[in-house]
């Protein structure tokens, strides 16, 4: 699948089968760690349930599954968008059912109501929205859009807390790094991460190609690193100078959520998807750091001293800049049964 259904055809679907589908097409293109999709799918009339693929869990690095609800989270977020650009009315149910901790939500739509401008804006930027791996441009971004990106995140329960002090963003891109070097020295997440690069030229459909990330890793003032996909390989797509540049690490923030229970890891890639496609319906992008996140007493660490006694969830980038990346994603009938 390498575009969204056309927008011309949505008022031509019918039947609840049809509609499904479109959603679903809608919601492989979401966000998820190392693009592991970690998503099922499963239509009954009226109806759509949408459970974790544990099998494609990172049992290394996220043995709790925090990062796999979290993807789940943003899929869901564009399962309903999708039903919002076809005028439906979405009922959503977060982890209806205690006895099974995987199914996430059931979703159900009965009433009709048009789309609004901005719903349809954010449903057009699905399958062109792509997770950023390098620096910014230095050109600020307005502060009206960090408003309204921080609106975004409240309407899910998140808070999207902007770093705006030198001291702390020298501190939280330290503590980047710091993971990152941690990470690597680890034969079992280099192994899991492995697993998830594939070699270019490689016919999956899920993973993060050498087509999403750069063959030289940019540094960015203060430096955040990204994950080493290509693990010396010299994989990736090539760089948009041939001369070394100290880019702009762009607008830093933390994606954080009062709770840190199943629900808020949910809700959270909720607010994490909403963010992401309001950022890039401005024409600004994101890059996502997880790493500390991975590893509790550096999760604990920003904690306590970057994101006031909230639980992060994330730590983002956002900016703009002129490279594109190509990413792949399973089709339809893989995710719906």
């Amino acid at each position: 699948m390498d575009a969204l259904p056309d927008p011309g055809s949505a008022g031509e679907l019918g039947t609840p089968e049809e509609v499904a589908r479109f959603a679903v097409g809608a919601a492989v293109w979401s966000p998820s760690v190392h693009n592991t999709q970690p998503w099922r799918f499963r239509a009954q009339p009226g109806e759509i349930s949408l459970s974790a693929d544990a099998d494609r869990r990172l049992a290394v690095a996220d043995p709790a599954g925090r990062e796999m609800m979290i993807s789940c989270g943003a899929a869901l977020f564009t399962t309903r968008l999708a039903l919002r650009f076809l005028g439906y009315v979405p009922e959503v149910s977060i982890l209806p059912d205690p006895d099974r901790p995987m199914l996430i939500a059931r979703i159900s739509w009965q009433q009709q109501v048009p789309a609004a401008g901005y719903e349809r804006e954010l449903y057009g930027q699905i399958a062109s929205r792509r997770t950023h791996r390098g620096g910014f441009d230095p050109a600020p971004l307005p502060a009206v859009l960090l408003a309204g990106l921080r609106q975004d995140a409240a309407r899910h329960g998140a808070v999207l807390q902007v770093v705006t002090d030198d001291g702390r963003r020298a501190a939280l891109a330290a503590i980047v790094d710091a993971a990152e070097n941690v990470l690597r020295l680890d034969h079992a997440r280099a192994q899991e991460l492995a697993r998830w690069s594939p070699p270019p030229g490689s016919a999956r459909r899920d993973g993060v190609p050498d087509t999403a990330y750069p063959a030289v890793p940019e540094r960015t003032d203060p430096h955040f690193p990204g994950r080493d996909f290509a693990r010396g390989h010299g994989w990736g797509h090539s760089p948009a100078s041939s001369a070394p540049l100290l880019r702009s690490a762009g607008v830093v923030s933390i994606l954080t959520t009062p709770g840190d229970q199943p629900a808020d890891w949910v809700n959270a890639g909720q607010a994490l998807q909403r963010v992401l496609l309001s950022a890039s319906a401005c024409g600004a992008a994101a890059a996502l750091h997880s790493q500390p996140l991975e590893l509790p007493q550096l999760r604990d660490l920003i904690r306590i001293q970057l994101s006031e006694g909230a639980h992060p969830q994330m730590v983002l980038r956002l900016g703009t800049t002129g490279q594109a990346a190509v990413s792949v994603r399973r089709p339809v009938e893989e995710v719906l049964l």
